[in-house]
Formats: C-alpha cells, sequence, structure tokens
C-alpha cells in the first residue's frame, strides 16, 4: 500500500481516530463510520491506498478477519490526506476540537462546516425550528452548526474551552439538545461573552422544551442573537433533519 506522510498535527489527529476504531467493539462498523464521515467512497479509498475495493468493503462487513493497526492506520491517514486535498474541511475543525477538554468533546453531538452558506430561515424551515427571537435575521447567512448537549455543557465543560464550540467559524447554529426550559444555555451564552468579547454564535436552536423561558428570550434579544426552538420530536430526528441541510457536503464525526 501507499506510504502516507503526514504532518505532526495530521499524525496527532489519526492516532485518536484510529484509537477509536481500534477499540470499538465493531471494528469494520467504525471502519464505514469513518469513511462516509469523511465522504470517502471505498473506490476512491482504495484507489488511494492502492488496493482493491473489495478488500475494504470485506473488512468493513466483517467478512474479512478485523484489520490490524497498520491497516487502520494507513486508511486513516489516507483519508486525512483525502480531506487535506479537498481544503480540509473535516481535518481542520476536527484538530480544533481534539485539542479541548475531555468534556467539551462529550458534550458535542454533531458539527459541522457548509461549503455554501444558507439562511437562518432557511436552516430552520429544514430542521422544524421556529424563530422566536430576532425573525429579522430570517436571511441571515449560516456557515455550520454545532449540536451540544446542554446539560453536559453547563455543568462540565471548563469555560475555557467554550470558543471551540464554534469550530471554524462562529456564523453558525449551536443547537443545544436535553433543554428543560432553555434558560441555562442562554445564561452560558452569556457568561461566554465575558470572556469572548462580541464573539457569539450566528443562530441558536433550543430542542426539548416546549416553550422559550422569558429570561432566556431576554438574553438572546439583549444579545443581539436569534433565537429558535426545534418542534423536531425526538434528539434522533433532529440529527437526521440536520443531514439533509446541504447533503451533498461533509458530515463531521461526533466527537
Amino acid at each position: 500500500m501507499t506510504n502516507i506522510r503526514l504532518t505532526s498535527s495530521q499524525r496527532e489527529l489519526a492516532v485518536r481516530i484510529a484509537g477509536e476504531i481500534v477499540f470499538s467493539e465493531d471494528v469494520g462498523q467504525a471502519l464505514r463510520s469513518w469513511r462516509q464521515r469523511f465522504m470517502v467512497s471505498t473506490t476512491e479509498l482504495a484507489h488511494y491506498l492502492n488496493i482493491s475495493p473489495s478488500v475494504i468493503s470485506d473488512y468493513e462487513s466483517g467478512r474479512r478477519k478485523s484489520p490490524g493497526i497498520g491497516f487502520v492506520r494507513k486508511v486513516v491517514s489516507a483519508l486525512i490526506k483525502i480531506d487535506e486535498e479537498r481544503g480540509g474541511r473535516i481535518t481542520e475543525p476536527l484538530k480544533r476540537l481534539y485539542t479541548g477538554s475531555e468534556a467539551l468533546r462529550e458534550a458535542i453531538i454533531d458539527i459541522r462546516d457548509f461549503v455554501e452558506p444558507i439562511s437562518v430561515g432557511e436552516f430552520c424551515e429544514k430542521i422544524k425550528a421556529e424563530l422566536v427571537v430576532g425573525e429579522e435575521a430570517e436571511f441571515k447567512p449560516l456557515l455550520g452548526y454545532t449540536v451540544v448537549d446542554s446539560i453536559k455543557l453547563v455543568l462540565e465543560v471548563p469555560s475555557s474551552d467554550y470558543l471551540k464550540l464554534y469550530g471554524s467559524t462562529s456564523q453558525r447554529a449551536a443547537i443545544f439538545v436535553r433543554v428543560s426550559t432553555g434558560r441555562s444555555p442562554l445564561v452560558a451564552l452569556k457568561a461566554m461573552q465575558a470572556g469572548l468579547g462580541s464573539l457569539k454564535p450566528g443562530l441558536i436552536v433550543l430542542h426539548g422544551a416546549k416553550a422559550v423561558d422569558k429570561l432566556a428570550a431576554i438574553i438572546a434579544k439583549n444579545e443581539g442573537v436569534p433565537l429558535a426552538l426545534s418542534k423536531a420530536p425526538t434528539q434522533q430526528e433532529l440529527l437526521s433533519m440536520l443531514k439533509s441541510v446541504r447533503p451533498g457536503e461533509a458530515l463531521l464525526p461526533p466527537i
């Protein structure tokens, strides 16, 4: 197979990903999951590694005995290099996030950057969210989103890691799940401004609350951040809806 050279930061990322694959309960499924998250086909990956696509398919499906660490390392290195050639839209945000605390990685459920912007209004429509504050921002562009477990964020993540929630841009939707009233995430946003100045998300979406807390709405209005309430029945359905936004673009793996 091709000998792939990585930079030091790329190697650090590769070690983390390869470790998650090797220590997963189903190595083949983990390989497939990461390949799909990098939006790389078996044919493209096989061509990059100079092997047959059937080799990759057999490992992913379990038709072959679980691959060794050497093969996993080659696959992960290839995925990272392929993404680099595409502009690094997956690996660059991942490298920033992996420098954060373990608590941050556990709090982030999903994160994604868009190649082309989408308006706040269209984004809300696709995920069945209703703007309750900042309706005038309907045409404001978004360049990505971050889905966060609101309880873990407030209770476990140090404030020094909040900046990393933005990935590669703050012009994104901050989506908080496991929300009861929405007060805690907005209070966290308010506290965030003390250390980050005017840096704030382009949209906040709350999921799990039946209605938006009055104080949360006041904070959003005072901070000038559009606030929306998701009507998705479940968290899983919300995540599925998010994948339909710009479906042809790469999706970052959960951290």
